[in-house]
């Protein structure tokens, strides 16, 4: 598989097999990843990974958490910037409705949108969890850094026959998965990602979310 095919075969899967990743190859994944950009070799990332009771811990945590209050714990790190803009927001919306349509769930059937959307805080099945954090006091350039481990280990994913999920909606108990986790006063946990072998047989994964044509978001100059 060419570097090409790994990124436009990349989709976030949200149906996966049971089928569990043995230790030693989640071990060569993330030894690959470390191969990663990261300006001035800094690294700013650290990585949680969990499977088996591990995993039905935190799946076991969100439950608790969410039942008490659906919209999740205050931040000060919203996932979207409030009052999110055009055209960001209609691509946000329109790959929502994308994958509900996908799913055979119309826009009335609140219950059933939010039955699916909870999926999320269960990894869609996956038989791994990954979680990502970062020390609060780096700079936005060590954030970027982070985005590219993490589409390290999707394409490296990709290649394996695994598929990922990034998870950003992890974001809204940030409190709960730092003591959870018992990590340092200052680190946060950025955000989650699925990882396991997709089930090609959900029609979920047949959603592949539309892109900006070139021209949105693309100046050639000087050519």
């Amino acid at each position: 598989m060419t570097v090409t095919e790994a990124v436009d075969t990349r989709i976030s899967v949200r149906a996966f097999k049971p089928d569990p990743i043995p230790e030693a190859e989640i071990r060569d994944w993330l030894t690959t990843a470390q191969r990663a950009p990261s300006g001035g070799n800094v690294q700013p990332w650290k990585t949680i990974v969990l499977t088996g009771a591990a995993k039905d811990e935190i799946i076991a945590l969100a439950a608790s958490k969410l039942a008490g209050n659906p919209k999740g714990e205050p931040t000060d790190r919203p996932i979207y910037p409030p009052d999110l803009w055009d055209p960001y927001n209609a691509r946000r919306k329109r790959v929502g409705e994308m994958m509900y349509e996908t799913l055979g769930i119309p826009r009335e059937d609140r219950g059933a949108r939010l039955a699916w959307f909870a999926n999320n805080f269960r990894f869609f099945g996956a038989p791994v969890a990954v979680f990502f954090v970062i020390d609060e006091r780096m700079g936005h350039g060590q954030w970027a850094h982070m985005g590219m481990y993490m589409q390290t280990l999707a394409l490296l994913a990709v290649e394996r026959g695994w598929g990922t999920c990034m998870q950003e909606c992890w974001g809204i108990l940030r409190p709960s998965l730092k003591a959870h986790f018992g990590i340092e006063e200052s680190e946060m946990v950025y955000c989650g990602m699925s990882l396991g072998i997709p089930d090609e047989s959900h029609e979920v994964n047949s959603l592949r979310a539309e892109r900006a044509e070139l021209s949105e978001v693309v100046q050639l100059r000087g050519f």
